[in-house]
């Protein structure tokens, strides 16, 4: 099968190592140049993820025609800050159907919408043959790695979603689930971002695990609100694409939004922060969506608040953090 990885990035090339081991035709699509050489010529991408290497039958290139003629699967891998755009170019060179699968996680600010409703706003339908979320707890540098993950396909439609599940699935190192909640799992794959920043927060001025413990739980109690809000199936914040993506991003030093967490605690600001890292910060965009959501809904939300404040409102972790400590005590 013909895949095309949209965006050369740590996650899209780990993904395009995963189709390459289950000896799919991939093609990466990235701007830049360099990327492109590089992986072309040597089948590493060291800018992006300094480990690993991509096998012999995964290429790139910065011609989008090129990328997605006769594509079978077109894999989004970019950041959702830019995700409309890409979309839109895509749109104007499409010549037929193929089956979308998104691997972003984000929450639009302003609009609420999830990654599966900006596609098919922004792609014709006679474009699309199904949409599937790819999510769950994975880091990009142990999958190109090939150590063991497992994760989710994620699609209303069954079908599609065994299909994906099949594509993905490596018997060595990445096993793939179905499930069938796709408004569950985008959110929950965009609100956990927003608590990895909180637990950076939590390492950077020094709390420990019983902190983390505590977020963890609470971060549960807050998820549900959301998804329940938006319609979405409460059981799926205790699966993979819930539960298990919440805790590897929030204890692990693999995540960028951790990092992110951890770097504004010791004292960089978010632009500092944000400038001084080689990866997007997914958390500080969806954090707004999620703070402007809980106050058009009335819902209660007292971590992705503390985060809100610190990135935007300038507010010190360690007087967010007292400010969460001395609110009214309630049963669990």
């Amino acid at each position: 099968m013909k895949v095309t990885v949209i965006g050369g990035g740590s996650w899209g090339s780990a993904l395009a190592r995963i189709l390459g081991d289950n000896g799919n035709d991939v093609i990466i699509y990235e701007q830049s140049l360099e990327i492109v050489n590089e992986i072309n010529l040597y089948h590493t991408n060291k800018s992006k993820l300094p480990v690993g290497t991509l096998p012999l039958n995964v290429s790139a290139t910065t011609c989008l025609s090129e990328a997605l003629i006769e594509s079978n699967v077109i894999v989004i891998a970019v950041p959702t800050k830019v995700i409309r755009g890409v979309l839109n170019d895509m749109n104007n060179v499409l010549t037929h159907k193929s089956l979308f699968v998104n691997a972003s996680k984000g929450l639009e600010p302003d609009t609420f919408l999830r990654v599966s409703e900006i596609v098919y706003q922004e792609i014709n339908n006679e474009f699309i043959d199904d949409f599937v979320a790819l999510t769950g707890p994975s880091h990009a540098e142990e999958v190109i790695n090939q150590l063991l993950t497992t994760i989710c396909a994620v699609s209303t439609n069954k079908k599609a979603a065994k299909l994906v599940q099949s594509l993905f699935n490596n018997s060595k190192y990445f096993r793939v689930y179905t499930s069938y909640d796709l408004v569950g799992a985008e959110l929950c794959g965009a609100l956990k971002n927003i608590y990895a920043i909180a637990s950076g927060m939590l390492s950077g001025i020094g709390l420990g695990d019983n902190a983390k413990a505590g977020l963890i739980s609470r971060a549960l109690v807050e998820m549900r609100r959301f998804i329940i809000s938006f319609g979405a199936n409460e059981e799926t914040i205790y699966g993979l694409t819930g539960l298990g993506d919440l805790v590897v991003t929030t204890t692990s030093l693999h995540s960028r939004n951790f990092q992110a967490g951890y770097r504004l605690a010791t004292g960089k600001n978010l632009e500092e922060t944000i400038s001084s890292m080689t990866m997007v910060v997914e958390g500080a965009r969806t954090v707004v969506a999620a703070y402007q959501y809980a106050r058009v809904n009335n819902l209660e939300t007292p971590i992705i608040d503390a985060v809100y404040d610190v990135l935007y409102n300038k507010k010190p972790v360690k007087t967010a953090i007292n400010q969460l400590m001395k609110r009214s005590l309630k049963d669990e």
